[in-house]
């Protein structure tokens, strides 16, 4: 069985996003940052080398595949910020049409400015996934 190759790592967060090239999306990055610590009271860390993310909890599939994950996450990506929404999107259609212009995967939320975005309402869906992840999982920092 393959080995889940998101890990935390003891990169420093700071570095990470400091070393953003264009002002813009550094500063949107940075505001990102301060949000999801705010809203999850955790101290984020570097997962891999490009995702920052916040709190963590242990998984286990019916396949028998298990690891860890951050509950809530983003990364600066060439296209796009990407935001790791765990708990999904499916229950979850009036706050993306309210949120502003977005691309969403399977637990991705792709933005490409923070200002286009409802903060509010960004901040319910970051709520929301975090509360649909601690409904299945046991959080720890």
């Amino acid at each position: 069985m393959s080995e889940n190759k998101t890990k935390p790592t003891k990169l420093s967060v700071g570095d990470y996003l400091n070393a953003i090239d264009n002002p813009q999306r550094k500063e949107d990055c940075w505001a990102i940052h301060d949000l999801m610590k705010k809203i999850t009271g955790k101290t984020p860390r570097m997962w891999g080398t490009s995702m920052v993310g916040f709190g963590s909890y242990h998984y286990k599939y019916e396949s028998g595949r298990e690891g860890d994950m951050f509950v809530t996450g983003f990364s600066n990506r060439k296209n796009a910020i990407t935001m790791y929404i765990m708990g999904g999107f499916k229950k979850h259609g009036d706050l993306l049409e309210k949120v502003g212009p977005h691309k969403t995967g399977k637990s991705c939320f792709y933005i490409k400015r923070l200002s286009d975005m409802d903060i509010d309402v960004l901040s319910i869906l970051i709520s929301e996934s975090i509360k649909a992840v601690e409904k299945k999982y046991t959080i720890t920092d």
